[in-house]
């Protein structure tokens, strides 16, 4: 016979603020089996769906209590949406969540109890594999650090509030698919601004800029212009790892889908309690390309203007995003007035608010970023050795940058550490 303490309750079926737990095989499974207590066969349905939920999430200790935090932090509920749309519940909203987890609270206390020797098992569970989910963790911390309904309902809200639900806690960066939508990246890169060597001029501008658009103060569209292999990418990305946490998401989109941005961009609008950087990597156009008039639309407002919860950043190797030719520069072409062609070739990166310059690194910078790599990994080569090692490797390759100088060191710690 299972119960949980010493109470026989089902009403995790009837919740009003989680409707996906009416829905949900586990729950309407352990609803059958309290409310049957000798029907062996419903307990071991209830109790074999729990170990093979619990054997892929990778979850352990009281199974029952761990699976239902993991429910908590997917967010499938009217609170965890309602900070998704930007709006923090109301009043009414978190009355009906409390009243909510004054049902589930006991669930997350309280071990399972009945008359075989399985439950014992249940009730201390260790998986063949550990739960991966960072966000789940944090909750499951966070709610056995409370003392009653009220603060477990406050710490829900701050977790969703924090860390966001659903896919939008699961994935920091996002690409677009013409036909789903938003879509997960799930191995985003892990580079963090300390990672990143040189350029503090560039990564402070661009820190700045992103802090602002966080606070909703007002921020630019950023366009990051220079030589190949910088770091412009890479401080894009970092931007997301360093601020995850306030809510900072990445959608990638491929110049192909320039097009689409007037629907992406009232897809973001819907998801106002996140901040979105639109990403545009390694971005031009030739002279024959008409994107490029899209772009301009949308930066400039267009029909539709830019979601607060927006802004563009993009990357390119030409200042002037559109190529600009010979014949733009001479009297003789056709065109009746010259200007205009060289003002329409410059008029799209004059819609970024700000521009960043990553110049290529002169010798002496090449070496420093070689060094303090190669110091975070334990290793320091004298002045002589380094400058002859580095400078081959640059003679060999494609000139100086940090890229460079990053498979220098990959390359040196392949071959002596």
């Amino acid at each position: 016979m299972i119960r949980i303490g010493d109470t026989m309750d089902v009403n995790l079926t009837q919740l009003i603020t989680f409707p996906s737990f009416r829905k949900n095989k586990i729950i309407r499974l352990y609803s059958n089996a309290v409310s049957d207590p000798y029907n062996i066969t419903l307990q071991h349905s209830f109790l074999s769906a729990l170990v093979q939920q619990s054997e892929q999430l990778g979850l352990s200790g009281q199974l029952f209590s761990a699976y239902i935090i993991y429910l908590l932090s997917e967010g499938n509920n009217l609170a965890a949406a309602s900070i998704r749309q930007g709006k923090f519940p109301d009043k009414s909203l978190q009355k009906l969540l409390k009243i909510d987890m004054e049902v589930i609270y006991p669930y997350l206390k309280i071990d399972l109890l009945g008359d075989n020797k399985i439950i014992d098992i249940v009730n201390a569970y260790s998986p063949v594999k550990t739960c991966s989910n960072e966000l789940y963790a944090l909750l499951s911390q966070a709610l056995s650090q409370t003392q009653s309904a009220e603060e477990a309902t406050l710490c829900l809200l701050d977790h969703y509030k924090k860390f966001g639900s659903g896919k939008m806690a699961h994935y920091r960066a996002f690409y677009w698919n013409n036909n789903s939508g938003l879509n997960g990246i799930k191995y985003f890169e892990s580079i963090k601004m300390s990672d990143l060597i040189g350029y503090d001029r560039q990564k402070q501008t661009l820190i700045d800029n992103t802090i602002a658009f966080i606070k909703n103060k007002p921020a630019n569209n950023v366009l990051l212009v220079g030589a190949r292999g910088t770091g412009k990418s890479s401080g894009v990305k970092a931007l997301i790892n360093e601020y995850y946490e306030k809510g900072l998401r990445l959608l990638q989109i491929t110049r192909d889908q320039i097009k689409l941005l007037p629907d992406i961009m009232e897809h973001l609008r819907q998801l106002a309690g996140y901040k979105f950087i639109v990403f545009l990597d390694d971005l031009s156009f030739n002279e024959t390309e008409t994107e490029y008039k899209y772009l301009k639309s949308v930066i400039e407002g267009g029909i539709s203007s830019i979601p607060s919860n927006v802004v563009l950043y993009a990357t390119s190797n030409r200042r002037h995003l559109i190529k600009e030719t010979w014949n733009d520069r001479e009297d003789t072409q056709d065109e009746l007035y010259r200007n205009d062609s060289v003002n329409e070739s410059i008029s799209l990166s004059d819609r970024f608010g700000i521009i960043i310059v990553y110049d290529a690194p002169n010798q002496d910078e090449y070496l420093q970023i070689i060094d303090s790599y190669l110091q975070k990994t334990g290793i320091k080569l004298d002045n002589k050795q380094l400058r002859i090692e580095g400078l081959r490797w640059e003679l060999t390759h494609s000139g100086r940058s940090g890229r460079v100088a990053r498979q220098f060191v990959n390359w040196y710690l392949g071959q002596y550490k």
